[in-house]
């Protein structure tokens, strides 16, 4: 439900602070006008209230606070057996999303003022700040995505802000508190909406759809999870579809025909590159990725048909028969047990076709696996070559042998 008179109250507010802003932003010499506007708004919105008698009409307002800084907790500390296996479970979950939500926050900040966020010391401050929150009654705390975009509203660019702004807090703990009772709520949102507003990069969303609409959609799934759930609603599908697009990838990498560039020794894919030309009773392929488990199935089906295609398309042409099948192992960072049989159901398919394998450039960490499991003995270290080239030139010598 909604009052006209919040509605009222927080777009008047809001309406000011954007314009303290604009004008900050036009004439730098006028900065603390924007950097004392959200306080301002407190005090008249905190007078306004009080003299009105808002909180009977509808306005919701803070209400009454208790004076006084949070007392120590240290030994309040429990490892009872009765609740540590409920403080794990919560303190993994809040634990992960809160590290997530601090860290892509600093990032955030960072790529619009152009710094730098080290992860590692990020997780670092966290956990220290955490430990010594716990024993003066803190909450789980990381670097709050409303607070730091007030914060840099404000102009602050380092941590001394947050100094002042604990010494601030512990004075008004102390002495003040009891003047925020008629502060409207509505106001606060104001000044959170106006800090939240600056960040909202349309040309930024513009670039990602024109660039990669799987990124776009990332995007949009963040911000509409934050907008209408909350941040950690936004941060879980934001991460989730990107995990989501990592498994894709993983487990359906491209394979590739490879065909030679006209007056060269490059070869290059058919369909990036239209002037390359397939070599005769040659099929030469290359898997962009690395070969697990999870993809090791995907990969045997789809060299199976790429060969099934290449047959049919030979004899459809009345072209030379297929002799040898080239696998390009350059972009093949690693691969696993698994993907060292698909490769061994690949060679027996191949050869039962009356077909020959070859092999090309397999990296440091494949070529060691492959020793080990003594696939490189049934190829044959003569059909291991580095290049494209030589494995095609070594083909076509022993051609005629085959036909």
């Amino acid at each position: 439900q909604w009052r006209w008179e919040s509605a009222v109250l927080g777009i008047i507010f809001l309406f000011f602070l954007l314009v303290t802003r604009f004008v900050s932003k036009k004439r730098p010499r006028l900065f603390w006008v924007s950097a004392i506007a959200p306080l301002t708004s407190i005090i008249l919105a905190s007078v306004f209230a009080y003299f009105t008698h808002a909180e009977d009409h509808g306005v919701q307002v803070i209400g009454e606070l208790k004076k006084g800084i949070n007392p120590p907790s240290l030994s309040d500390i429990n490892f009872d057996s009765e609740y540590l296996s409920a403080v794990i479970k919560t303190g993994i979950i809040t634990g992960i999303i809160a590290l997530a939500e601090g860290i892509a926050v600093g990032r955030s900040f960072a790529m619009v003022k152009g710094y730098h966020v080290d992860g590692n010391k990020e997780m670092i401050a966290f956990g220290m700040m955490n430990i010594v929150g716990a024993s003066t009654s803190c909450y789980l705390t990381t670097g709050p995505f409303s607070r730091t975009a007030v914060n840099v509203n404000a102009g602050c660019k380092t941590a001394v802000s947050n100094m002042v702004m604990a010494v601030a807090i512990m004075i008004t703990l102390l002495f003040l508190i009891p003047l925020f009772h008629y502060t409207p709520l509505v106001v606060l949102a104001s000044i959170i909406i106006s800090a939240m507003l600056g960040l909202i990069d349309y040309e930024a969303a513009v670039h990602l759809w024109k660039v990669d609409k799987f990124d776009f959609l990332v995007c949009i799934s963040a911000y509409v999870g934050v907008v209408f759930a909350s941040i950690e609603i936004g941060l879980i599908l934001a991460v989730g579809l990107s995990i989501l697009r990592v498994v894709l990838f993983v487990a359906r990498p491209k394979t590739l025909v490879l065909g030679n560039i006209p007056e060269s020794k490059v070869y290059r894919s058919v369909d990036q590159y239209r002037t390359a030309v397939t070599v005769p009773g040659i099929l030469i392929l290359g898997i962009d990725g690395p070969i697990y488990f999870a993809n090791s199935n995907f990969l045997r089906e789809r060299i199976s048909r790429c060969v099934d295609d290449e047959e049919e398309r030979l004899k459809s042409d009345g072209e030379t028969d297929l002799h040898h099948v080239i696998l390009d192992m350059t972009t093949i960072g690693n691969i696993d047990t698994s993907g060292i049989t698909m490769l061994e159901e690949i060679k027996k398919i191949i050869e039962r076709r009356g077909l020959k394998l070859s092999l090309v450039n397999p990296g440091a960490e494949v070529i060691k696996k492959l020793n080990k499991a003594e696939f490189l003995e049934t190829v044959g270290e003569s059909w291991i070559f580095l290049t494209v080239g030589d494995a095609v030139g070594a083909c076509n010598c022993v051609l005629p042998v085959y036909k």
